[in-house]
C-alpha cells in the first residue's frame, strides 16, 4: 500500500523524550483509502511520540465529526467521535505488525508511519448503528419516518385481532384454567 507523506515520522533524529504531532483529517484521507462510507470528515489527531532508547510509546487522541447517513432515514448527519489509541514500536529483526498495540521494526528503520492506525482508530470510533439526532428526540421530519409510522402496526388492531377467537380455541383455555 500507497503511503502518505505526511503520516511518516522520521524518528531517528528526535532527541529522547516527549513530541507532539498534530493532523488534519478530511474526506480526502478517506478517499485514499477507498472508504466511501462518510460524506465528510473533520477530524483533529494529536499524536503524542515518547522516544525512548529501545522503543518508541506512540499516544493518539482523535476527535472531530464526520458527515455520514442515518441507518433508518438516510438523512446526512455529523456525527461526534472521540478515541484514544496506543502503540508501542520495538525493533527486532523483521518487521511485524499482528499485534494489535504492538508493531516490530526491523534494526536500521528510521521513520514509521501511521496512516493505517489514525484510519482504524478512526473507523472504529464511529458507532456500529447510525441514527440522526433528530430521530430520537422527534424533531426530524421526513417522508421516511412518515412512512414508517404510517406502516407500523398499530395497537388497537392487535387488541381487536385478539377479540375475534375461534371459540374452540375458548374451549381449551378452559382446560389450563379448570386446574
Amino acid at each position: 500500500m500507497r503511503e502518505l507523506k505526511t503520516f511518516t515520522i522520521p524518528f531517528v533524529g528526535l532527541k529522547l523524550g516527549k513530541h507532539q504531532f498534530e493532523y488534519k483529517v478530511d474526506k480526502t484521507f478517506f478517499d485514499f483509502f477507498e472508504y466511501q462510507d462518510f460524506n465528510d470528515a473533520d477530524i483533529a489527531v494529536n499524536l503524542e511520540l515518547n522516544k525512548k532508547t529501545t522503543l518508541l510509546e506512540l499516544h493518539f487522541e482523535i476527535s472531530g465529526t464526520v458527515n455520514v447517513n442515518c441507518d433508518l432515514t438516510n438523512e446526512p448527519y455529523n456525527q461526534v467521535i472521540e478515541n484514544t489509541f496506543d502503540l508501542v514500536v520495538k525493533f527486532g529483526e523483521d518487521y511485524n505488525d499482528e499485534e494489535i498495540d504492538l508493531l516490530v521494526l526491523p534494526h536500521g528503520e528510521y521513520e514509521v508511519n501511521v496512516q493505517q492506525y489514525i484510519y482504524e482508530t478512526i473507523i472504529l470510533s464511529v458507532p456500529s448503528k447510525l441514527i440522526h439526532p433528530g430521530v430520537l428526540d422527534g424533531t426530524l421530519h421526513s417522508e421516511i419516518l412518515e412512512k414508517l409510522e404510517e406502516l407500523s402496526p398499530k395497537e388497537k388492531q392487535v387488541k381487536e385481532d385478539n377479540e375475534e377467537i375461534d371459540p374452540r380455541w375458548n374451549t381449551l383455555k378452559k382446560l389450563l384454567t379448570d386446574k
